[in-house]
């Protein structure tokens, strides 16, 4: 993901923390082996579309403008059509093309809720945002572990599906943490 990147350096390392706490919520979830290998590679790509998102919107520090949000929205439909041109990454198109979905309906690019959201891509909905409000970006700073946790409890059921949430909050973070400190810290260097 060195490309997106490049393109974007407040995600650095973004898309490796998210394949890995995918995978610690698959394995509490009982996936197999082989699901398990998608899902990491779902978590590896699952923002690819962003590459056709314009640079300044991506690095603003500003709240964005509703037509610049309706573009940035336009990402998993962007990764889904990259995606689309890679036969091995097949298989990983639902979870890019609904990671934005919300277990309550009111997520994008297709309103889809519940069990209609494929498990995917509810799980990188759940380890996408612990990792979106662990880090610090352009337009936030980060948030502590604890009060990150708070605001998954606070949105199970609501944003996101009930049992890959609590399937987080189960896990062992300490590896996540020491990858989000190690890109952090090769952030400060470059």
């Amino acid at each position: 993901m060195a490309s997106l990147d490049a393109k974007d350096s407040y995600t650095k390392g973004h898309s490796e923390r998210v394949a890995h706490l995918a995978r610690l919520i698959g394995l509490k979830l009982g996936l197999t082996e082989l699901e398990l290998q998608k899902l990491v590679l779902a978590g590896l790509v699952h923002d690819l579309g962003k590459i056709g998102v314009p640079e300044q919107i991506l690095r603003k520090t500003e709240r964005l403008t509703d037509a610049e949000y309706d573009m940035v929205k336009l990402h998993p439909e962007i990764g889904r059509k990259i995606v689309n041109e890679i036969p091995l990454l097949f298989q990983v198109i639902p979870a890019v093309l609904h990671h934005h979905e919300r277990w309550d309906g009111r997520g994008y690019p297709s309103g889809l809720q519940n069990d209609s959201i494929p498990l995917f891509a509810r799980i990188l909905a759940v380890a996408d945002s612990f990792d979106a409000m662990s880090s610090t970006r352009c337009y936030q700073t980060s948030k502590s572990q604890d009060q990150v946790l708070i605001e998954m409890r606070k949105c199970q059921g609501s944003q996101f599906d009930p049992e890959v949430t609590q399937a987080l909050l189960e896990a062992d973070l300490t590896t996540y943490e020491q990858l989000l400190e190690r890109h952090i810290a090769g952030k400060n260097a470059a």
